[in-house]
């Protein structure tokens, strides 16, 4: 088995073309085999799995942790979703950019996001079964975001009228987040 990784255009964030095997039964896939993943880059522990499901339109983010930053490796099971990654690590090179990828269950692509970037998605089906797997444990006290859709980020939404939770709604523009309440780029 390999593994493909699509380079992008900040190199930590990386989109994984995993194989799939398919015959008239159906397909297998392997999510995740720790030896492959680091060969790509991809040093991460993982600690926790989360599965969430949503419904068109639905905006999900733009999250991440502070102190206890999580690398998050994501796909799709069912459905059709645009991930997106923002790099919000204080002093980075590519501090404020972003990278985008459309993951389904037809193509299979996972993303690999690592601590420090802010994430979300939105839904383009009319349900998306969404899982994610977590370097370290939900910290409740260091949760964080940005607003979705932060003008100055410019993120091409695929969407119009979007669904977001009153929590994402209330987020600040990244410009206007604190220092402290960044992760700092290691050095």
């Amino acid at each position: 088995m390999t593994l493909c990784c699509h380079q992008q255009a900040i190199p930590d964030v990386k989109v994984i073309a995993p194989d799939v095997f398919t015959d008239p039964r159906g397909f297998f896939q392997e999510t995740y085999q720790r030896d492959r993943y680091e060969k790509l880059g991809i040093p991460a522990t993982f600690v926790q799995d989360n599965w969430s499901r949503s419904t068109r339109g639905v905006v999900r983010g733009m999250h991440y942790q502070l102190n206890n930053g999580q690398d998050k490796l994501v796909w799709v099971v069912r459905g059709e979703i645009f991930d997106v990654a923002v790099d919000v690590r204080r002093g980075s090179p590519t501090f404020g950019r972003c990278v985008s990828a459309y993951l389904s269950e037809h193509n299979h692509y996972q993303m690999y996001i690592p601590a420090g970037f802010a994430h979300g998605f939105c839904v383009l089906s009319e349900t998306v079964d969404f899982m994610y797997k977590c370097s370290r444990f939900y910290s409740p006290a260091d949760e964080r975001g940005i607003f979705w859709n932060d003008p100055e980020l410019n993120i091409p939404w695929p969407v119009t009228d979007p669904v977001v939770s009153p929590r994402d709604q209330n987020l600040k523009p990244l410009a206007q987040i604190l220092p402290e309440a960044l992760p700092v780029y290691p050095v």
